[in-house]
């Protein structure tokens, strides 16, 4: 009341720091003296401030406080953000969630501190103009990562708390500020995992080794599967191509089948090696015997096929088949050549009887032909003969008959000349 006519002390203006209410700078009916800081005429309304009779804090401040210079707080505001700290009254500083801890995992400010807490922070930023400050508290411990390749060396075993996922692995964590990250494929030697939640939850221990150290980007490289010797060594001789074993189809997808194998290792049967000899397809959570067909240590990779079990099978009862049926004709021609060979030997044996009586029977034969060719010859002649005897008859007749014309011939010519 300044006299007939009201004004307003904003809580923002009752004092250069953080108040809740206003009782905790006034009370009713006291007396104070205050500055006009505005006036509308046509509200009819006066603003007043009571801090504006002091200096500002910030101009108060001490010349001699600069940056890395520790100093002591209350906390007055909290956020997601960070935590206001007021060092002196209207005089605070930010400390951001990130200068908070070491750590790398990003959290709540409300896991660090609560209003009315007593912190001790360092000066990171100070700028007077702007009346602005930034403070951090992790400043006040040591940095986890200096001579962090003495305490985690490469090869080291430890244990670690999960703290996020991603799907390309978990983040852990080995102490407050350092963190570590083990790569999906590095989480189990014969699992094909898709996702990490599937192998372990956040807030559970894992047993990690280190297998890298990147000290300019605070982050270490780490593996669970490592900790164990290397299966796929003894993989190797037990799951060899061609070999069968019995299977559980454990996921179907486009391309094929994933198949559960002894001792914890997993297969992928494709599309084409998933058919059953009745004409059937491979189902999901079916227990039958697969072949494996290729085999990869460095991939970790198993190739199955149920296909190729029968048709092979089948290969080999037609192979049988064709083997006993060549088995057979070698039989018969191992029996005919020695047929032939103790033919030839007897031959052989008898050669020069052989040439004798084929020289008798050549001789015998050509003495039957010369013998026959004389007696042909004897036969015509008489044939001839007997053909001939009318011929010389008729032929003496004619002479006898011829005589007698030439008698008179004879006679004639001597008339004439006579």
């Amino acid at each position: 009341d300044l006299g007939g006519v009201d004004g307003l002390v904003h809580i923002t203006d009752l004092s250069w720091g953080r108040i809740k209410h206003p009782e905790e700078m006034v009370e009713l009916d006291q007396k104070i003296k205050v500055v006009i800081l505005d006036f509308d005429d046509n509200k009819k309304r006066i603003a007043l401030g009571l801090k504006q009779l002091t200096p500002h804090p910030w101009d108060a401040l001490d010349e001699k406080m600069k940056i890395e210079d520790q100093v002591k707080g209350k906390v007055v505001v909290i956020a997601d953000y960070g935590a206001f700290i007021e060092i002196a009254p209207g005089v605070e500083g930010l400390i951001h969630v990130s200068e908070m801890s070491w750590s790398q995992h990003l959290r709540s400010a409300q896991d660090f501190l609560n209003v009315g807490d007593e912190v001790d922070a360092v000066i990171l930023t100070l700028d007077r103009e702007e009346r602005k400050m930034s403070l951090g508290i992790k400043q006040l411990i040591p940095d986890p990562w200096t001579n962090i390749n003495d305490r985690y060396p490469v090869n080291s075993k430890h244990t670690a708390i999960v703290r996020n996922f991603t799907n390309f692995g978990i983040f852990v964590e080995l102490e407050e500020g350092v963190d570590g990250l083990i790569h999906i494929s590095d989480l189990s030697w014969s699992k094909k995992i898709k996702h990490p939640a599937e192998f372990t939850k956040i807030g559970e221990n894992i047993d990690v080794i280190v297998l890298d150290v990147n000290e300019d980007n605070r982050r270490l490289s780490l593996g669970h599967k490592q900790l164990e010797e290397n299966p796929w060594d003894v993989f190797e001789s037990v799951f060899n191509v061609g070999s069968v074993h019995k299977g559980t189809v454990i996921e179907m997808n486009e391309k094929g089948a994933i198949v559960a194998l002894p001792y914890g290792v997993e297969g992928f049967a494709p599309n084409r090696h998933l058919d059953k000899e009745d004409g059937s397809k491979v189902k999901n959570d079916e227990s039958l015997d697969f072949k494996v067909i290729e085999f990869s240590k460095d991939n970790k990779k198993i190739i199955l096929s149920h296909t190729r079990i029968f048709q092979e099978a089948r290969a080999k009862d037609k192979a049988k088949e064709a083997s006993a049926a060549r088995k057979e004709e070698m039989s018969t021609r191992n029996a005919v050549k020695k047929v032939k060979d103790n033919v030839e030997k007897t031959t052989l044996g008898d050669i020069s009887a052989l040439a004798a009586l084929k020289s008798n029977m050549e001789k015998e034969a050509k003495a039957k032909l010369e013998k026959m060719s004389k007696e042909k010859k004897t036969t015509a002649t008489k044939a001839v003969a007997k053909k001939e005897e009318p011929k010389a008859e008729e032929k003496k007749e004619e002479v006898k008959k011829e005589e007698p014309k030439k008698d008179d011939a004879k006679d004639d010519t001597k008339e004439e000349d006579k």
